[in-house]
């Protein structure tokens, strides 16, 4: 527990709420319903081990803070509880409410034992995957299998399978979450990926394929199975150089497949956005971080351009 005053609230607050959920109880000392509220989250956080840490505010001794809360959700009474996630307040609750109420209201925000499990095999995953993938396979399916409701979770381990060609695994792991690709990009573009793997072990030799094209270079069947060779290799730009060909004399072909197979490849190929930075301190309580922006790649920059070329 910490006590959040006008000197700490950034670091403690904003930047904390950066590495977990902090939950403010704004109090004062002649509230009668804060003194009931008071042991009972000190309770929680200790029940929580460590899921996310409880701050408190004196609203007499910091009214900066308080009063800005207030007006921000509404509220004109106290006990007042506020919830900050990723350096901003998400949610709150009023009064002295039961304990089994708080714990629904904790359990919104708060990350369960299982995911915290699962995201530590993730990040320890993340740092074998180039010197011992067999060993970072093994932690990403133990984060699955403790966490199958984590996608990012699923999302590495199906990625580190296909990069490993073992594909009847990646399809099985991928099969749960198939139907969240149409909303999700993400788990669309390792669809694309799989479906690419399973044709090119189907598909016919190079030079049959090479004639074929010389014969007729529209013939996109053709390219479009020398493609999916290509981003069964894992050589992508060439992939994609090969779908421009396609795109270039017909941007329908197929009901848009080279196009879709074309965005899919740029989607795994796209490193995910840093989280974003805390806010900076201006003198009053910063309710709103910096926008995080993924790093510039020119690679993937130069065959965006390609494709909005070709299709605008």
């Amino acid at each position: 527990m910490i006590d959040i005053t006008l000197q700490n609230f950034e670091s403690e607050l904003i930047h904390g709420s950066q590495q977990q959920p902090v939950l403010l109880d704004i109090w004062a000392p002649w509230c009668g319903p804060c003194k009931q509220l008071g042991p009972v989250l000190e309770k929680l956080e200790a029940a929580y081990e460590g899921r996310f840490v409880l701050a408190k505010l004196n609203s007499d001794e910091v009214p900066e803070i308080s009063s800005q809360l207030s007006q921000m959700f509404g509220v004109r009474s106290i006990p007042f509880c506020v919830m900050f996630s990723q350096g901003q307040p998400v949610d709150g609750f009023v009064g002295a409410i039961p304990e089994d109420k708080i714990r629904e209201f904790l359990d919104k925000h708060v990350p369960s034992l299982e995911s915290l499990e699962a995201e530590a095999d993730l990040e320890e995953a993340a740092e074998l995957a180039e010197d011992n993938p067999d060993a970072a396979l093994a932690k990403l399916q133990e984060a699955v299998a403790i966490d199958p409701a984590n996608d990012a979770a699923r999302y590495d381990y199906i990625k580190l399978l296909l990069q490993m060609n073992r594909l009847a695994e990646a399809r099985r792991a991928y099969q749960p979450v198939a139907s969240k690709a149409l909303h999700d990009t993400r788990l669309a573009a390792l669809g694309a990926w799989l479906d690419a793997g399973e044709a090119a072990q189907q598909a016919r030799p190079a030079a049959e394929l090479d004639a074929a094209i010389a014969a007729n270079k529209r013939d996109f069947a053709a390219r479009f199975e020398r493609a999916q060779v290509l981003f069964a290799q894992q050589d992508l730009t060439a992939a994609m150089d090969e779908l421009l060909e396609i795109l270039m004399r017909d941007k329908a072909w197929s009901e848009g497949l080279a196009r879709k197979t074309y965005v899919a490849i740029l989607e795994l190929m796209t490193k995910p956005a840093p989280k974003p930075a805390a806010a900076e301190a201006k003198g009053a309580l910063e309710l709103t971080g910096k926008t995080a922006v993924a790093p510039a790649d020119p690679l993937l920059d130069q065959y965006r351009r390609k494709l909005s070329m070709v299709l605008f």
